[in-house]
């Protein structure tokens, strides 16, 4: 079989069933799965919302849950997961613009104790020609331990991303850091950016935590929307506390996404390790899932959580975003301005729920993999307030969140933007500016 699959007109040749798939596996194959190529090949060229047709190439297996948006006869966008006799199953996911094919994917989800686990995904162009594979492989812990990138023909591992590396050992910052929680995604800690800027204790050991995984490894990954595709988000983020603020020591927390509930002991084991200020560039629109975060930073006014306005473009008095939108106290809420002052395309505001806004449009970042680039949004808006907090108390080592949001909110300025007010308190014009006056 040609490796692009070009031609492919019928699915013949398997239509015995998943038996008949599953006799010559592919080496990306895992064991008792049929081959991922042979798979592709027979359900390449069927229409988005041929179910019929899924059920003659898989007859051995049972349709467990179709999602067809669009048009029922031509989806935009068609989902279908396959239930295997051996408790594996097989995801499809078509994007059909128009009723034309532009891609396709395939998702191979194991026989686990826990349930079916990802495990190996084929991604493929509208012709149905093999662009790439990916195939995550797990520890004895079963966590997901490394991305393998494969090529065309799934037989060569083009790259290998760690998912859950352990943390090197390193400097520990210098006495007088003033340590900052970023609750984020996580970050890439073994970059040469953090060498000597997370926050240790005095056996060397991170302090900082991941709050999904429940364990010590806070990497930077988001796999909530795609285990085979992960975002990155926290390392960005708290690569401009380091350049803004040379004084912070950094305290890393993967956010809790499996269990929002677990907000409440990550804030006290920030609150324990010392952090005063809490780097959050997030949020949600569901205010149930920040309870328990609300009740823990209720009661702890001497810390000053600084977070994101998000950008959706939108009022948040009217709708709004949490946790911006709590009302407590000790948040301090952020959105981005372009450089001129204005509120920057996208970005949220509010005259009730958001404090302050400062220029974060194409700011310098690192990112996942160490490379220098360029962010925009709200949530690169925040960490420059962050470290503009972070250099504040080393310079007032005796204040705390609201001495440290006084302090802030007194170099707001009236913003640009027209008569209606856009914001509580207005725009900071360059949060790296030191002067105090």
């Amino acid at each position: 079989m040609s490796k692009h699959m070009a031609g492919v007109s019928c699915i013949a040749p398997i239509a015995a069933g998943l038996m008949g798939l599953g006799h010559v596996l592919h080496p990306a194959a895992a064991a008792g799965a049929p081959d991922p190529l042979n798979v592709l090949a027979a359900v390449c060229p069927l229409n988005p919302a041929d179910t019929a047709g899924l059920r003659r190439v898989f007859t051995a297996g049972r349709l467990l849950e179709v999602r067809l948006d669009g048009p029922a006869d031509k989806p935009f966008r068609a989902y279908h997961r396959i239930l295997l006799p051996g408790g594996g199953e097989w995801v499809v996911n078509r994007v059909s613009p128009g009723g034309r094919l532009r891609r396709i994917s395939l998702e191979w989800h194991a026989p686990a104790p826990a349930g079916p686990r990802p495990v190996l995904a084929v991604n493929a162009s509208g012709d149905c020609r093999v662009t790439e594979g990916r195939r995550l492989i797990y520890g004895t812990d079963g966590q997901a331990e490394t991305l393998e990138i494969l090529s065309p023909d799934l037989a060569a591992v083009v790259l290998r991303e760690p998912l859950n590396p352990p943390v090197p050992a390193g400097p520990t910052p210098p006495q007088g850091a003033v340590r900052v929680a970023v609750i984020d995604t996580g970050v890439n800690y073994t970059l040469p950016l953090f060498q000597g800027r997370l926050a240790r204790d005095g056996d060397g050991a991170l302090l900082g935590y991941d709050f999904w995984d429940m364990d010590a490894r806070p990497f930077d990954i988001d796999a909530a929307r795609s285990p085979f595709f992960p975002l990155h988000h926290g390392t960005a983020v708290t690569s401009i506390i380091l350049r803004e603020a040379p004084e912070a020591a950094i305290l890393p927390y993967r956010y809790p996404r499996p269990d929002m509930t677990r907000f409440g002991d990550l804030v006290a084991q920030a609150d324990t390790a010392g952090a005063v200020i809490v780097n959050m560039a997030m949020g949600s629109n569901a205010e149930a899932d920040w309870q328990a975060f609300a009740r823990a930073a209720k009661t702890r006014a001497h810390m000053l959580f600084i977070v994101s306005a998000g950008n959706d473009g939108r009022d948040l008095d009217k709708v709004p975003v949490f946790p911006a939108a709590l009302g407590l106290d000790n948040i301090l809420t952020v959105t981005s301005a372009d450089a001129s002052g204005r509120l920057a395309r996208g970005s949220n505001w509010g005259s009730m729920h958001v404090d302050v806004m400062v220029p974060g449009e194409q700011v310098a970042v690192t990112d996942h993999r160490g490379a220098a680039g360029k962010a925009s949004g709200s949530s690169f808006a925040v960490p420059r307030v962050t470290a503009l907090a972070a250099r504040l108390l080393a310079k007032h080592p005796d204040w705390r969140g609201p001495e440290l949001k006084a302090a802030i909110l007194k170099r707001a300025r009236k913003p640009f933007g027209g008569d209606a007010p856009l914001l509580r308190h207005g725009w900071i014009p360059d949060p790296t500016d030191d002067f105090e006056g």
